[in-house]
């Protein structure tokens, strides 16, 4: 979008609107510090050619060839190159989302297989559209479960995504809600802690499954705890992992959210990326977003409708049930085109060599001297590893060896600076593998 500047003219016109005598004014009275900034110290604007030159030299000193055992929510997989060849078409990404919806029923069945493929995968009854990205639906949920019980209280575990509860802070932080957080024991879930913090107030408990250090919990007793007590249990849930776990419908989740960017979406710098919901009929109405439905005309032929349009923006205005976004149906066409491709024995495939060679990256980097792991928990694709000095520190000195080690806990998790999470996926080899223990050896 062009930059279009405003004339001194228009700034008068402006502020005298404003009652304004000033732009000085103008900040004392929004009760902030005046920018100090001298726009006159600009240097001269460069041609398209020169800064297109420039952007480039700046672009080349990013590190795009590392190996990645990085997670924490976001995944280095692999994506059929079927994937882009079909997101490619132009019937959708130049109609990625359906304004004038029952004419675009490519669309509108995209969407539905996109419904009916991630409920399957998380084993719950139904889903909407897509929501922004994991973060989002985390929030979303979050507010879905103040709307059912009427309730002002939320309880949620610190072995959730720390990138997800900070985003939860800054969506909710005027609503009117009390968050509690139970510390994490470890690499698990406090789950006493949580059942115990439960009260006739608390709306839902949200938890992570597996858990944001890679362990894999039992929940069923706890979740029939927590409904017990009147509250709704809310999953976040890595994508992948459900291809080979028990889901968090068998395990009787109200409300199973989480990022869909495992599921063919190239890691980015933060997006685009695609939150996914589900639920049960039973909650349907109180979910956020458009829901895709199927249905015959006067012929008898199959057509797709906007079931739940009504709860959007551009109907009910201020009174939505979320303002947020709509959905993010070109990235939902992709996770719907990988799950496609790969079907059920390939999704399965693909979470047992996530299993197997973190499990065999976990022993072979606790075979180094000073390197453990914390707990004994089963784990999926993600360990936490202790090691003999700042994990940020270590994990800088392995990057310069072509090497993304891992997440320091330190940042997110305070007196936890020696810890680095270790995620592993499919395209890491045993090689690669080999030759990070070999690398994390040397530089200890």
């Amino acid at each position: 979008m062009p930059f279009i500047a405003n004339t001194d003219t228009d700034r008068q016109a402006m502020l005298a609107a404003l009652g304004c005598p000033s732009m000085e004014e103008l900040w004392k009275r929004a009760n902030v510090p005046a920018p100090t900034f001298d726009f006159s110290q600009l240097p001269e604007g460069k041609s398209e050619f020169e800064a297109a030159r420039h952007l480039q030299h700046l672009a080349g000193k990013n590190a795009t060839d590392l190996v990645c055992f990085m997670g924490m929510g976001y995944y280095d997989h692999f994506i059929p190159a079927a994937v882009a060849e079909i997101l490619g078409q132009s019937g959708f990404y130049t109609a990625y989302t359906p304004y004038q919806a029952e004419a675009s029923q490519g669309t509108l069945q995209a969407i539905f297989e996109w419904q009916s493929a991630i409920c399957r995968l998380t084993g719950m009854e139904v889903s909407n559209a897509s929501l922004y990205d994991g973060g989002t639906a985390v929030f979303e949920a979050m507010a879905m479960a103040l709307r059912v019980g009427k309730r002002r209280e939320i309880v949620i575990s610190d072995a959730i995504s720390p990138i997800f509860r900070e985003m939860l802070k800054c969506y909710s932080a005027n609503l009117n809600c009390q968050i509690k957080y139970i510390p994490a024991c470890e690499e698990k879930s406090d789950q006493e802690s949580l059942l115990a913090a439960v009260t006739d107030q608390t709306a839902c408990v949200i938890v992570q499954y597996p858990n944001v250090f890679g362990t894999m919990e039992a929940w069923a007793d706890t979740v029939g705890a927590i409904k017990a007590k009147g509250a709704l249990a809310v999953c976040v849930s890595y994508p992948t992992a459900l291809a080979l776990l028990k889901t968090p419908g068998e395990l009787g989740f109200d409300i199973v959210v989480g990022e869909g960017q495992p599921l063919g979406l190239p890691l980015s710098f933060g997006g685009p990326y695609l939150g996914y919901m589900c639920t049960s009929m039973k909650l349907m109405r109180k979910m956020p977003g458009r829901i895709v439905g199927q249905a015959k005309d006067a012929q008898g032929r199959i057509g797709y409708v906007l079931t739940m349009q009504a709860r959007e923006q551009h109907i009910r205005r201020e009174n939505a049930m979320s303002n947020i976004c709509s959905n993010e149906n070109l990235c939902a066409l992709g996770a719907l085109a990988y799950m496609t491709l790969l079907g059920k024995e390939g999704l399965r495939n693909v979470a047992e060599l996530c299993l197997s060679k973190a499990h065999y990256a976990m022993e072979r980097l606790t075979a180094i001297s000073g390197v453990q792991r914390i707990g004994d928990s089963p784990f999926f694709n993600e360990f936490v590893l202790r090691l003999p000095g700042d994990a940020g520190e270590i994990a800088g000195r392995l990057v310069c060896k072509g090497f993304a080690a891992g997440m320091p806990l330190g940042k997110y998790y305070p007196g936890r600076e020696n810890q680095l999470l270790v995620s592993v996926t499919e395209k890491r080899s045993r090689a690669e593998i080999n030759l990070l223990a070999d690398h994390l050896e040397a530089v200890l």
